[in-house]
């Protein structure tokens, strides 16, 4: 993301609810059957500590995971739009609610405690 903001381009998040993990659909550490994640061992102990607390924090904020995911997103200069695929009518009124979710300076703060920078790559 320095990059985007040093040559003032906008970027699109790819995967901004990293393929369901942030959607609840993972809560148990198991994936859904027949999902894409449900093929060989990738949801790793870290990344299952770290949807615990974001979990954690979803319900100290009354807001879903997948809400906090995409407001963040949203927060940043460089983020020209979030595009989060949805199936389901109900899917899409998840990702609306984004729009209500304010992300406190603590709240914040909490979110780089749970995900600290660098981020890492991404197993799905």
């Amino acid at each position: 993301m320095p990059a985007a903001i040093n040559y003032n381009l906008g970027i699109f998040p790819y995967f901004p609810l990293a393929s369901g993990l942030l959607t609840g659909k993972y809560t148990d550490g198991k994936a859904p059957r027949g999902s894409r994640l449900s093929r060989g061992d990738k949801l790793a102990q870290a990344d299952l500590e770290q949807l615990k607390k974001l979990r954690e924090l979803a319900h100290d904020i009354d807001a879903s995971k997948s809400a906090i995911a995409i407001a963040w997103l949203a927060l940043r200069p460089q983020v020209a739009s979030v595009i989060a695929g949805a199936t389901k009518p109900e899917q899409i009124e998840a990702n609306a609610a984004a729009l209500d979710v304010e992300l406190t300076v603590e709240t914040l703060q909490r979110l780089d405690e749970i995900f600290p920078s660098p981020a890492k790559v991404a197993l799905f």
